[in-house]
């Protein structure tokens, strides 16, 4: 039986591995609506390709060279955050969600509506309105798969076990591209450097993101609203080969591992055709040839991000919504060169504390409205406490 699929930042990486895994067996899906930002032609090139409803650009000043890209075709050319939505609100079967940042929120609330099954690759939606999303799935009986390496290695482990068994989530990170840099070094890194991933081959703004851990930080408090778990009972190792994914801890003491080439399509091949499991195009580890793993905690000092993911959970509400509207706007002001690499997380830091005193982030009422409203506010403190520093 066909399958049909839309997929929201189709352009990105996760977007263009998911379109690898549909073109292998191309009879098997209908590809409903592709979604993708600036890069216009590939959306349009892969829109032909896999003969979409309708291509749907972000950005409203595009339409013109997508439509006249799909001139002569079937698909649809649309943009704007309003196309979005219509495109998330075509039925589907099976919807991955990719957008990368606080864009990705609204077209997966959208999405949810149609009981569907949807592939969460956006953090965002997570960290900002967790509660929400996970409520508004059960609402519509619709069903939320995790596409983050780590957090689809947990659910993999958790097949079959009793949630309660749980004793602890060990999530690894491989440290990004400054992992052992000198300390000293970091102020000066540029945002080539930074960009230069030594396992995965990621886009731009998560590859930075890795090297700052702000990812790591988002899938901390991923993990703690996907999962239900307790902060005291979710950890972070650094494991340079980036091969161990995630592991499990159970109450008689055993740890469940899940291992794999530093490939997304494990993640997204799985998430496609859950509940089976199929072939994959992926390598298969030689563990000979490997030889030995290696692991170790954190530097605080070198990743503070991590501290503040903690202290976003602590304080629970809308800290989530303005923790991460504060990281992307502190990245864009690193990519523009107007803020230092280790004065993205001083930033969050600074809002973090602010909005928390002067917003009541914690006692604020929690729905998608106020989460939309922080995300703004939380910019709005990010860009003055920037420009203080020019």
């Amino acid at each position: 039986m066909t399958r049909r699929v839309t997929i929201f930042g189709a352009t990105g990486s996760i977007g263009q591995n998911t379109l690898d895994l549909i073109a292998r067996d191309p009879e098997a899906y209908d590809v409903v609506a592709l979604t993708g930002g600036a890069n216009v032609s590939q959306l349009a090139e892969d829109a032909k390709r896999f003969r979409a409803d309708i291509a749907v650009t972000a950005h409203e000043e595009q339409l013109p060279i997508l439509r006249e890209a799909l001139a002569g075709t079937s698909v649809e050319a649309a943009a704007g955050a309003g196309a979005l939505i219509e495109a998330a609100d075509r039925p589907a079967d099976w919807i991955m969600s990719a957008i990368v940042g606080s864009a990705g929120l609204a077209p997966g609330f959208a999405a949810l509506r149609h009981g569907t099954t949807l592939a969460l690759a956006n953090k965002e939606s997570l960290v900002a309105a967790g509660p929400l999303l996970m409520a508004e799935a059960r609402k519509q009986n619709a069903t939320i798969l995790p596409v983050d390496s780590e957090h689809s290695a947990v659910f993999q482990a958790l097949v079959g076990e009793d949630p309660a068994c749980i004793e602890r989530v060990i999530i690894t990170a491989s440290g990004g591209a400054f992992r052992d840099w000198p300390l000293e070094n970091l102020a000066y890194a540029s945002p080539e450097q930074a960009a230069c991933h030594p396992n995965w081959a990621m886009g731009q703004r998560i590859t930075v993101d890795s090297a700052s851990m702000f990812n790591k930080s988002l899938e901390l408090i991923e993990t703690k609203e996907y999962f239900g778990l307790d902060p005291d009972r979710i950890e972070v190792l650094v494991h340079p080969e980036s091969l161990v994914h995630a592991l499990v801890g159970f109450r008689d003491g055993a740890l469940m591992a899940h291992m794999g080439a530093p490939d997304m399509r494990h993640a997204i091949g799985y998430a496609l055709h859950w509940p089976e499991r199929r072939d994959l195009p992926v390598e298969r580890l030689d563990l000979a040839r490997i030889a030995s793993l290696s692991f170790r905690a954190p530097d605080p000092e070198r990743w503070p991000a991590l501290g503040l993911a903690r202290e976003v959970m602590r304080i629970g509400g809308l800290a989530g919504a303005a923790f991460n509207a504060a990281k992307e706007k502190a990245l864009d002001a690193f990519l523009e060169r107007r803020l230092a690499f280790t004065g993205m997380a001083e930033i969050v830091g600074e809002v973090l504390e602010r909005m928390s005193t002067e917003e009541g982030l914690s006692s604020a009422r929690f729905d998608l409205d106020n989460v939309f409203q922080m995300d703004h506010l939380a910019r709005v403190r990010a860009g003055e406490a920037i420009e203080k520093r020019q």
